[in-house]
């Protein structure tokens, strides 16, 4: 067995999932990478201890397992460079403080990540930075925003909760005509369904948490560049003292060799669930970028592959109050669906969102936003929940 390689840049996606970011002939023919635990690195001498002139230096800085996953997203997002962080909400804040500084502007898709918000509302905005929030239709409208001493644009597409497609290219490259870095959380597509850095974005980030787990059991957070902004992003993460565990790491190559096929089940699954909660009359709107009704549904189909199983439905009320007490007895009538946090795991979750700190795009006063994420589950089985879901939510 030939240790190049150089085929797999040419192999479908699967076969890349199952071959990249490991050499079996560097580990005595394992097929998969030693989990290496380190702090201490020794050195042979004086000389090279002074010069760093071996491959590995401190824990933090890389041992073989974290090496490994890194040059496995690289293969997958075409980077030049990936590092490693313990939260996905770590992969958003270590590229923010790596390329903004006090007196910029930063402008904000208004659909992001929630999280990704309080850390812009307090942290960058006490830091000095001024953070601007804006439509994710506005496509090449942002120009309109940019300032003289705007240096990141954060996208974010499908949307956090509410689906918002966003046209990244138009955004990157009017960006990039200002000297804009463009950042992109494209944990809801990962590599396989949408390439960030192939559409102009510089920094693509991905909540490993999810999909590339798989598993509901480990967090991690991913962060690759191109080859303009890698040394400075690098720079940053050794300069905070960031670094992802060999065990996790371990965990989320393992999670990689199956991504494709569960990514797969997810999106036809989600699918099917979609459109049979389109059909009904209790539900006031599916937002799902794959249904040719939603208002994004041109972009997703232009620029991604697929779709994964997350996505939200509104549970139509007559005011605010009536929309949470339906929510909740919706909820807590599913015996499938767990309640909880997070996605990209092998179980259907439901959560009713929380919409009040969105500036520009506000939810709905007179419905319910529900988000699900749609599990390995037989859909025969899903669909019977949620219709329990819907028994109970008719009574209130």
């Amino acid at each position: 067995m030939s240790n190049n390689k150089d085929w797999l840049a040419s192999a479908g996606s699967n076969t890349q999932l199952c071959h990249t970011g490991y050499d079996p002939t560097a580990y005595h023919g394992f097929v998969n990478p030693p989990v290496v635990h380190a702090s201490t690195v020794l050195f042979p001498n004086a000389r090279a201890m002074e010069t760093r002139s071996q491959p590995y230096t401190y824990g933090t800085r890389g041992t073989p397992t974290t090496d490994a996953l890194c040059r496995a997203i690289d293969a997958l997002e075409g980077s030049a460079g990936t590092i490693l962080v313990p939260s996905g909400l770590a992969a958003i804040s270590v590229p923010f403080l790596a390329f903004l500084s006090a007196g910029d502007h930063a402008l904000i898709v208004d659909s992001v990540y929630s999280p990704c918000r309080h850390f812009c509302d307090t942290m960058l905005t006490r830091l000095g930075v001024e953070v601007e929030y804006y439509d994710p239709d506005l496509g090449e409208g942002i120009e309109r925003l940019i300032r003289p001493n705007t240096r990141l644009v954060h996208t974010e597409a499908p949307g956090s909760n509410t689906m918002e497609m966003q046209d990244i290219g138009a955004i990157s490259a009017i960006a990039h005509r200002h000297g804009c870095v463009v950042t992109m959380d494209n944990t809801w597509a990962t590599p396989l369904y949408f390439k960030p850095l192939q559409h102009g974005v510089d920094i693509s980030i991905h909540a490993a948490t999810k999909y590339p787990s798989g598993h509901s059991d480990i967090l991690m957070g991913t962060v690759s560049a191109n080859a303009e902004h890698w040394g400075r992003l690098h720079e940053a993460n050794i300069t905070l003292g960031i670094c992802g565990a060999p065990d996790d790491s371990y965990q989320i190559l393992r999670g990689l060799r199956t991504m494709g096929l569960r990514l797969d089940h997810h999106n036809r699954s989600a699918l099917a669930v979609a459109r049979w909660l389109e059909a009904r009359s209790d539900v006031a709107g599916v937002l799902h970028p794959a249904l040719e009704s939603f208002p994004g549904h041109a972009l997703w189909k232009r620029d991604f592959k697929g779709a994964s199983g997350v996505f939200s439905f509104l549970l139509p009320a007559a005011d605010g109050p009536g929309a949470r007490s339906k929510a909740h007895a919706f909820l807590d009538a599913l015996q499938l669906f767990g309640l909880g946090w997070s996605w990209g795991g092998y179980e259907s979750l439901a959560v009713h969102v929380n919409l009040s700190d969105r500036t520009i795009r506000k939810g709905p006063t007179n419905a319910a936003v529900i988000r699900l994420q749609i599990g390995l589950e037989d859909v025969e089985d899903i669909l019977a929940d949620l219709e329990r879901g819907f028994e109970a939510s008719a009574k209130v």
